[in-house]
């Protein structure tokens, strides 16, 4: 029976019609209104940063601003500049394309000028082929240099400042071309740059690299072609082989001074997926999977890669790592290029989730073992080194922040840089050695900023501002306070998470709860702008939003990140629900105005918060499992599940799997349920989601399944990730506070379509 609202107590920004949430305000002066709680809409709008590029001298940043369409379900990017030193000229546009793209800025190696791609002269018939152009930060038109009959799809500068080296082909066919440097910096017209070809490998180049001496470029490439399968897809015999054999990928080097090219790995029981190179060009770190079709699994190959280091001067081979099931990063080496390092888990002896680790050996001592440092409860990487050799930094979350760590390389010890309440990552630019910080917070929708040295990382008064695509949201939009949450939860261990309280909130007064879960499960929410799946539309329309770090989520240690492992479900769904007690306890919360909502692993607890307990007035699954056995073959994942539910194959232990699906209790299940999937979620794949869906059904539960078009495991198209949310608000308000008509297009519809629903208040400011 649908629910008699209260409406006394139904705030009223939570009475809104699904075309009022989507609503947003048309323009008015800014001094004509005041701020107004956030929607679904604003969030399609929201601009990002990318693409940064530091000019040798360090004085000036390029980057990308890329605007999104939410009606056309597409995005567009322009190239903006930015002085790098505090007291100059603010940022500035350089591109203004209204419908192409203009893409990866590139400073040539002695600045003055960059080359980017874009598809601004691409005709109709292959919009989205990029060609490359020249242009200067000081202003003036881009000039094309590029007429590659395929377009260019990837391109670099080798540091000797001699070539532009781009790569460019049909699909798999793709070779190496390069213009000289002296031709370009002469302003030679289009057709008279001549663009010599690099290479003529038969099975095309794959990934690629300048060496730092730029004598040599290392590129990957398939040993062979199939060439019957090529013909049978042209011929639209398009049938998919899953874990299809191919062939395997080698390590080649292409000579630039003689144009011969060199097989560098030979064993073809392996295939190469990576590689780096130390700044002295004499080592190239390499990783490499067994030739086995099942094992090359694009999912889980890195479970079963090693990692290779090979001598330029010989082109000898070492093989540092044989640990089936064990997954390693990619090989880094210290500034000096005497140090080598790698990631991989605190024991590398079996598949596990313990925290990973840092292995360290001088480059030159073959055969040597590794050794192991790295004492934090968390995950333990090579992000960046300092100059000297002796630091490495890297970002990693602590509890419902990220923060960066230094590790001490000759002790082991690692020490928080940064104590932001917030998300920040810092790296270093490979060329300048600049530091960039990208930071955001509940009150920040992200920004670049750079500092001078690393001792200034931790002072905030010391990050210089680079960018901020959206300072609409600052002066515009009325924001929810987000805090980190703890409680304690059935068996006595301490649980943490974001709280988001409602616009306006009033201390002593009840709210309605949204309990947005996060997928994983092996991740956090943070104190970050907007998440809990858009938590502050929801806090705009008056209700409190727990995000809560259940057991098996990540930063908050290794124990807690394990604690499901053999039994799924169980401490999640108690950590859960006591976090919802303890809210009640508090009195923030209206224990009879409840709601649940997740997606991927996030839609697991939900479906099971569904069949144990009917304390919530509603549920939306996104992605969620409902019955594991039949989930692990469906799924592109298997190892990882059978980690988790007991490490034994479901075929060996059929009520392991069994006694954590939630379908074994769909009897139980009372409370009104929306469930959403991607028709082809390869991760969570759609008949989970059409099986929960049957079994509500057939035991009377109220219910809807929204099938999305796709192959991903998020709902790929803006305009039905708007529609998502906006159904799943319309749910919530109907069966948790008795307002609206559950979800109706014909709203939906009549928002997409209003010309006036685009509308901003433009807000000039740093971009």
């Amino acid at each position: 029976m649908r629910p008699v609202p209260d409406r006394s107590t139904v705030p009223a920004a939570a009475r809104l019609t699904a075309a009022g949430i989507l609503l947003v305000l048309s323009a008015a002066p800014l001094s004509a209104q005041s701020k107004r709680p956030m929607t679904w809409l604003d969030a399609q709008h929201l601009k990002s940063a990318g693409g940064y590029a530091v000019s040798p001298d360090g004085s000036q940043l390029l980057y990308t601003i890329t605007t999104p369409d939410w009606k056309e379900a597409t995005t567009q990017s322009d190239i903006w500049v930015v002085p790098m030193r505090p007291g100059v000229s603010a940022t500035r546009p350089l591109t203004f394309t209204a419908t192409k793209n203009e893409s990866q800025p590139r400073w040539a190696p002695r600045g003055g000028w960059f080359v980017f791609a874009s598809n601004r002269e691409a005709p109709a018939a292959s919009a989205t082929q990029n060609q490359l152009f020249l242009m200067r930060p000081d202003g003036g038109e881009a000039r094309r240099i590029t007429t590659a009959k395929e377009g260019v799809s990837t391109f670099a500068f080798t540091k000797d400042g001699q070539w532009l080296v781009f790569r460019s082909g049909k699909a798999n066919e793709e070779q190496l071309y390069a213009i000289a440097m002296s031709a370009l910096e002469s302003g030679a017209p289009v057709d008279s740059l001549v663009a010599s070809q690099l290479t003529k490998h038969p099975t095309g180049v794959g990934e690629w690299r300048v060496s730092p001496d730029a004598k040599r470029i290392y590129f990957t490439t398939a040993d062979s072609v199939d060439t019957d399968e090529k013909t049978r897809r042209d011929k639209k015999f398009t049938v998919n082989v899953r874990n299809a054999a191919t062939p395997v990928a080698s390590l080649w080097a292409l000579d630039l001074a003689s144009r011969a090219t060199t097989r560098l790995t030979k064993d073809t029981s392996m295939a190469v997926t990576g590689f780096t190179l130390s700044d002295d060009a004499r080592w190239v770190g390499f990783m490499a999977v067994p030739n086995d079709r099942y094992k090359r699994n694009i999912t889980e190959e890195g479970i079963y890669a090693d990692v290779f280091l090979l001598d330029t001067r010989d082109n000898s081979i070492e093989r540092l790592t044989k640990n089936d099931e064990t997954a390693e990063s990619g090989l880094t080496f210290s500034p000096d290029s005497k140090t080598l390092a790698f990631s991989a888990s605190d024991d590398m002896t079996a598949y596990n989730m313990k925290n990973r680790r840092v292995y360290v050996r001088d480059v030159a001592a073959k055969g040597q073992p590794f050794r192991k440092i790295g004492d934090y409860d968390g995950d333990v990487s090579a992000d960046f080194w300092s100059a000297d050799g002796r630091t490495i930094y890297f970002n990693e979350g602590m509890k419902a922040t990220q923060q960066l760590f230094a590790l001490d390389v000759a002790t082991g010890k690692c020490t928080a840089v940064t104590q932001v309440a917030g998300v920040v990552s810092v790296s270093q630019d490979e060329g300048t050695k600049r530091l960039l910080v990208s930071y955001n917070d509940p009150t920040n929708p992200g920004a670049l900023y750079t500092v001078d040295a690393i001792t200034d990382v931790a002072a905030r008064d010391k990050w210089t501002q680079l960018t901020d695509p959206n300072p609409w949201v600052r002066q515009q939009i009325a924001l929810g306070e987000e805090t980190e949450f703890t409680w304690t939860s059935k068996d006595g261990k301490k649980v943490g998470g974001v709280l988001l309280k409602p616009v306006g909130y009033q201390p002593g007064k009840k709210y309605p709860l949204i309990v947005a879960i996060h997928g994983g499960p092996a991740a956090a929410d943070l104190l970050s702008f907007n998440g809990g799946y858009g938590a502050q539309s929801y806090a705009g329309a008056g209700w409190v939003v727990l995000m809560p770090n259940y057991r098996g989520s990540t930063n908050y240690g290794e124990a807690h990140k394990n604690g499901i492992v053999g039994n799924y479900m169980a401490p999640g769904f108690n950590d859960i629900m006591t976090g919802v007690d303890a809210l009640i306890k508090d009195g923030m919360v209206d224990s009879t105005k409840m709601g649940v909502l997740g997606w991927s692993a996030g839609g697991h607890w939900s479906n099971w918060i569904l069949t144990h307990t009917n304390r919530f007035k509603a549920i939306s699954s996104g992605a969620g499992t409902s019955n594991w056995i039949s989930m692990y073959a469906q799924s592109d994942v298997q190892r990882n599940r059978q980690y988790y539910l007991g490490n034994k194959l479901p075929y060996d232990d059929f009520d392991a799997y069994w006694r954590q699906s939630p379908i074994r209790y769909i009897r139980n299940a009372k409370t009104p349920t929306m469930i959403h999937v991607v028709e082809g979620d390869p991760r969570v794949p759609s008949p989970q989601s059409v099986e929960l869906h049957m079994g509500l059904k057939r035991v009377g539960v109220p219910t809807e399944l929204f099938m999305y078009p796709g192959a991903s495991h998020g709902i790929p198209d803006a305009r039905n990730r708007l529609v998502k949310s906006a159904a799943e608000m319309a749910w919530m308000n109907y069966w948790v506070l008795g307002t609206g008509t559950k979800f109706s297009w014909r709203e939906v519809l009549e928002t997409l379509e209003d010309p006036k629903a685009d509308k901003k208040v433009e807000v000039k400011g740093i971009n």
